[in-house]
């Protein structure tokens, strides 16, 4: 749990202006200075354990000085139910907390940026949510989808408020309805997880947001520890239910430091600001690529490979990966994990960036850059939940008018009996699906090898790019040998029979672009390459900026009906 502040006074007798007020953390049992504390954003600096935060001093960590002006503060009490004492415990709890609810919601700034911004405090009857708490909420996500405002809301409670019974279940129907309204009309809603954030909230507005984000070590769950444990018998393990294993299995798409949360929130409200067309770059960021004298000469020395030797050639482990070009082109890129589902897949790597101010969605599917790298990335063979995660953040482009661009690498999809069982053929079959009539311009490069299905998932584009020495066929040609031949030590004449390298597929109109190596994907090549997609990208967003998303849709339509 996280812990909550037990403050002390020590009294210096001969000096008392010398006095500081300390207080007990809970779980190193270490005395702290507070003023360190409240430095520390209320995390204690012996352990780094987080302490909860009252709803002003929240307020103030996330919002700009003076920004923040309330909302719906005298809404009428009742007790629906007649519930005996209830009144009396609501009163307390306004005397305690000096709030008039569970919930403060009202209009605030983030580093200027408008925005709607709710918190939740534990200290009133646990943040349970009973029907002010749930009109609040609900009667600020529709003021500001008519102001046109992104929605933050820091979510803290126990769940639904008992004393209300049915009433309170209504809540999470209706924050639920306001949320869906304020999606359609395009607007984003990003909740933080704080501790705890447990049963009727999280199984409404708290999981609902395009971007979930939460703090260290919160406990996050519908059925808190204590009700499994005394509902089922079952003893939870170490960590079960915290943000990081929310993370883990997919629900979260980021645990956030809170020295850290002010300037994420800020990031991702910038990138998801209204923008003019695919191709709006800051003024003054023209961009002409030009390659290196090096890289010429080296273009100039390379020699043409055979269909086999560049097979062998994009398997190499130091080839430069998604993530690098990812970090080379694009500025403030911010990864999501997750697919809502059932876990967070390594082995595709995805999130928001920014093309010379043009916010993209950039996903990649990552081999691993050493062996416990490519043993964590599972070798870039996805499983169904990291096509699940691709598809959700290409779905959450589309309704943000953001382009996406993809880079696949990977020998095929995952092909082991787990993801049979979760459903690999329906995974890959539902992005390309979905992909096709995405309304939002996507990009898609071949950068390694494109194995199969595997990579076609995530190569339903407008346009599609191939490295100058990558791969990409039906399958592997050891297997295609093996089926075939019913010998897969052939694979090196089924290299050159299959048709599966770049010069091959351009002549096969399969792609549109080679992208050149200057000798050899490498490090020291790596900047140069990435500098040539950055431009022919920033041609490609200004070539599909005069389409409407319907348009989008039917120029992809029409390039896989012509095969």
């Amino acid at each position: 749990m996280t812990p909550i502040l037990k403050r002390k006074k020590f009294i210096n007798i001969k000096n008392p202006q010398d006095s500081v007020e300390k207080i007990v953390c809970p779980v190193c049992k270490k005395e702290l200075v507070k003023s360190e504390v409240v430095i520390n954003k209320y995390v204690c600096y012996e352990c780094g354990s987080y302490f909860r935060v009252r709803t002003q001093n929240r307020i103030k960590m996330a919002a700009d000085k003076d920004s923040f002006t309330p909302w719906f503060e005298e809404m009428q009490f009742k007790n629906p139910l007649g519930f005996p004492e209830y009144e009396k415990k609501v009163f307390i709890a306004r005397e305690k907390t000096g709030l008039r609810e569970g919930v403060t919601i009202g209009e605030a700034k983030i580093y200027g940026e408008r925005v709607v911004l709710g918190v939740c405090d534990a200290r009133f009857l646990m943040g349970s949510m009973g029907h002010i708490v749930g009109e609040k909420i609900t009667a600020a996500v529709e003021k500001a989808t008519e102001m046109k405002l992104p929605v933050i809301l820091f979510c803290c409670s126990g769940g639904a408020r008992m004393q209300e019974g049915i009433i309170s279940l209504m809540q999470m129907a209706k924050t639920s309805a306001a949320i869906k309204k304020h999606s359609d009309a395009g607007l984003l809603y990003i909740p933080v997880l704080t501790d705890p954030t447990t049963g009727g909230v999280t199984a409404s507005f708290a999981m609902l947001g395009d971007i979930i984000l939460a703090e260290p070590g919160a406990l996050i769950g519908f059925a808190g520890p204590r009700v499994i444990e005394q509902t089922i018998g079952q003893k939870l393990p170490e960590g079960f239910q915290r943000a990081e294993f929310q993370l883990e299995h997919g629900f979260a798409d980021m645990v956030i430091e809170r020295r850290d949360l002010k300037k994420t929130l800020y990031k991702l409200l910038k990138l998801h600001r209204a923008h003019n067309g695919y191709a709006d770059f800051e003024p003054g960021t023209d961009f002409t690529f030009r390659p290196s004298e090096l890289m010429r000469e080296r273009s100039a020395k390379s020699k043409s490979m055979s269909a086999w030797e560049k097979v062998k050639s994009v398997r190499n482990i130091r080839r430069p990966a998604s993530v690098d070009y990812i970090e080379e082109i694009f500025d403030e890129f911010i990864e999501l994990h997750g697919d809502r589902c059932y876990r967070d897949d390594p082995a595709i790597v995805g999130g928001i960036a920014s093309l010379d101010g043009q916010p993209v969605t950039v996903i990649g599917i990552h081999k691993g850059k050493d062996l416990k790298d490519c043993m964590k990335r599972n070798y870039g063979m996805p499983s169904p939940e990291g096509y699940r995660k691709a598809l959700r953040l290409m779905k959450e482009a589309e309704k943000f008018r953001r382009p996406i661009i993809t880079f696949v690498n990977t020998s095929g999809a995952f092909c082991g009996m787990e993801a049979e069982e979760r459903g690999q053929g329906e995974a890959i079959a539902k992005n390309l699906y979905e992909m096709s009539g995405i309304k939002t311009p996507i990009l898609c490069l071949m950068i390694g090898e494109g194995g199969s299905g595997g990579a076609l998932a995530l190569a339903v584009g407008n346009e599609v790019w191939m490295m100058e020495n990558a791969t990409y066929s039906i399958l592997s040609p050891e297997g295609f040998a093996s089926i075939l031949w019913k010998d897969g030590k052939r694979a090196k004449e089924a290299a050159e029979v299959m048709k599966i390298t770049a010069q091959d597929l351009y002549e096969l109109n399969v792609v549109e672009k080679i992208i050149p190596e200057f000798g050899g994907a490498d490090e020291e090549a790596l900047h140069d390459i990435a500098m040539f997609m950055k431009a022919n990208m920033r041609v490609f967003l200004e070539k599909y900026s005069t389409m409407d998303g319907n348009e989008l849709a039917e120029d992809r339509y029409k390039r896989f009906r012509s095969f």
